[in-house]
């Protein structure tokens, strides 16, 4: 382990009107979401690359004030974005960008938010029925199983980034007793494609006990469904 590691990023902020039909559809429609996202990272890559996401690092969180009608849309990746494309009058004000630069070192306190997707792996049956789900994601639907999820990803000091199941850790410790748990509406695709994403908001303080994988854990964001607005870390 090293006792120092550096972030660095591109962070943006765009406030929309969620009455507009560019972010009404996007609440609808989490495929429409990830289009909106990732259009403002055109020219990077091959056109079609199946990873693009991934490559650029672009990883995003939103919340959303239906009583004010404002959506809040905070989007990190490798490369710096261009928001263009977005409607102007879809947008409350200006898009804000940050280049985040920052080294970690062991110790650091933060405070930190993250939106997950916790699920766990279907365990496969003795018949031929239930050997079929092998591989199968079944989501967690209440804040306890949230809270146990991500405690598995947390990093005591001394210990490896693989906890003894193989699942790599964030690189920090916490006591899971003192995270703030909150169950959030599940995303669907308006498509015939199945997608359906739990989610759980997740706040508190982190000790930095492995900088090297906490900024893993920041640049390439944690869990699944990381191209529907989960994954990405946010701390300061």
């Amino acid at each position: 382990m090293s006792s120092t590691a550096r972030f660095v990023a591109s962070q943006s902020v765009l406030t929309l009107d969620a009455r507009h039909p560019y972010t009404a559809r996007a609440l609808v429609d989490a495929q429409h979401m990830h289009r909106n996202v990732m259009s403002g990272f055109y020219g990077w890559v091959e056109d079609g690359a199946a990873d693009a996401r991934a490559q650029m690092g672009v990883l995003s969180t939103w919340t959303v004030d239906l009583k004010s009608s404002l959506l809040v849309l905070v989007v990190q990746s490798r490369v710096p974005a261009d928001w263009s494309r977005v409607p102007a009058d879809a947008l409350k004000e200006k898009p804000r960008s940050l280049n985040v630069d920052r080294v970690l070192k062991e110790g650091d306190s933060l405070t930190f938010r993250t939106v997950v997707n916790p699920t766990r792996a279907a365990s496969p049956g003795k018949d031929a029925t239930e050997k079929k789900i092998r591989g199968k994601r079944i989501a967690h639907t209440t804040a306890h199983h949230a809270r146990a999820w991500f405690t598995q990803r947390l990093q005591p000091a001394g210990e490896p980034a693989p906890n003894p199941k193989g699942v790599a850790r964030i690189g920090a410790a916490a006591d899971p007793e003192t995270l703030s748990v909150k169950m959030l509406g599940s995303l669907r695709s308006t498509a015939r494609d199945g997608l359906a994403v739990s989610r759980a908001e997740i706040k508190g303080r982190l000790t930095v006990t492995d900088p090297e994988a906490l900024v893993s854990a920041l640049s390439d964001g944690i869990g699944r469904a990381r191209a529907y607005g989960c994954g990405l870390l946010l701390v300061r």
